[in-house]
């Protein structure tokens, strides 16, 4: 990472592009939500970072940096439209990605969000449910509606990637049974495959409904999803090596949050790939599978980093990133739109949180 004033001024662009989608995305975010059921409609808007639980306005709630309402609104531009012509793409992807945060949180038992209770530990596990169902239908609406000719095939890009996202979710949630090492265990390609369907789908439709809603050829709608995909899974393996070494006081998660849940995440993958004592020694730990105390977990969390864990996983997130953005050269995009497309995908796995 660079520092001083040049890196300032190469973050300072990303950042006003994605503050620029924010608010032209906010306006029919909003009407989206006070469509919902007031009970659910508060629960959403909590989960968005906009309010607290009684539904006082919160202006210290984080909101996310909007990265996915971003990528649709550029997708639209790259291709020669107005940006908001994406605005409904927009909408529909952040309810489904808030959707599935809600989701994931009750499965996997975070009970942080954000630094936040998550919707399940503020509310309960059943509103919880119902808040993100709630959000999926009014997204699959949202873009239904939306005032497009090409609003179906709009739709028919959500959907397959909704179905893309329960797959990867259900993969993730059955490694979780499977052994870390020997016959049957969660292999890096396998593991590469859950990260494509859980998080790079979601991406890539974004910046696809964007091109999409904006009159792309498939191929150009095609190429794009392809970018976004790869760039989730660059994300991703960022995230994989949050979840062990993060800052709590920036991620919103406790100390080797993953570690101590033992989930299965690429770091931990490559190191076990390993051989030797150290290897040996990290395999014992992790048997017979049962949460790891914050002692054992911060011994785990240094043997995986000594058998290169750490550096594999941001070799695999540099590796993604470049793919992703060969394919935005593979794809003919208004000059100035791929320049903002290319330096924010940078600027999204450039992070602490």
């Amino acid at each position: 990472m660079t520092t001083g004033r040049s890196s300032r001024e190469h973050d300072a662009a990303p950042a006003r592009v994605l503050e620029r989608c924010r608010a032209l995305v906010r306006p029919a975010l909003v009407e989206a939500v006070g469509s919902l059921h007031p009970w659910t409609g508060e629960m959403a808007a909590y989960a968005l970072g906009w309010s607290d639980t009684t539904g006082t306005p919160d202006s210290g709630g984080s909101q996310g940096k909007g990265v996915r309402q971003a990528l649709a609104v550029l997708g639209a531009e790259a291709v020669g439209a107005d940006g908001a012509e994406a605005v409904p793409g927009a909408v529909a992807v952040e309810l489904v990605h808030t959707f599935s945060l809600l989701h994931d949180d009750i499965m996997d038992g975070d009970a942080l969000r954000r630094q936040r209770p998550a919707v399940w530990k503020a509310y309960g596990t059943g509103p919880a449910v119902l808040a993100g169902d709630a959000l999926l239908a009014q997204a699959v609406t949202t873009l239904a509606e939306a005032p497009s000719r090409h609003a179906a095939t709009a739709v028919r890009c959500l959907c397959r990637t909704l179905n893309t996202l329960v797959s990867g979710q259900a993969q993730d949630l059955c490694f979780e049974h499977r052994p870390w090492y020997g016959p049957g265990a969660v292999g890096p390609e396998q593991y590469r495959a859950m990260a494509e369907h859980k998080t790079g789908a979601l991406l890539g439709c974004a910046v696809a409904l964007g091109a999409i809603l904006g009159g792309a050829p498939d191929r150009t709608a095609t190429t794009l999803e392809r970018a976004g995909r790869h760039l989730g899974l660059a994300f991703q393996a960022v995230d994989d090596v949050l979840g062990i070494w993060g800052d709590p006081a920036v991620t919103g998660k406790p100390v080797h949050a993953d570690l101590r849940r033992g989930k299965k995440t690429y770091p931990m993958l490559a190191a076990l790939a390993g051989e030797g004592r150290t290897a040996d020694e990290l395999a014992a730990l992790l048997d017979p599978p049962q949460p790891l105390d914050p002692e054992a977990a911060a011994h785990a969390a240094a043997l995986v980093e000594e058998l290169g864990g750490r550096t594999a996983a941001l070799d695999e997130a540099r590796r993604h990133l470049d793919t992703a953005r060969r394919a935005l050269h593979d794809a003919s995009l208004t000059r100035t739109t791929a320049q903002q497309l290319d330096r924010l995908f940078t600027y999204v796995l450039d992070r602490t949180s």
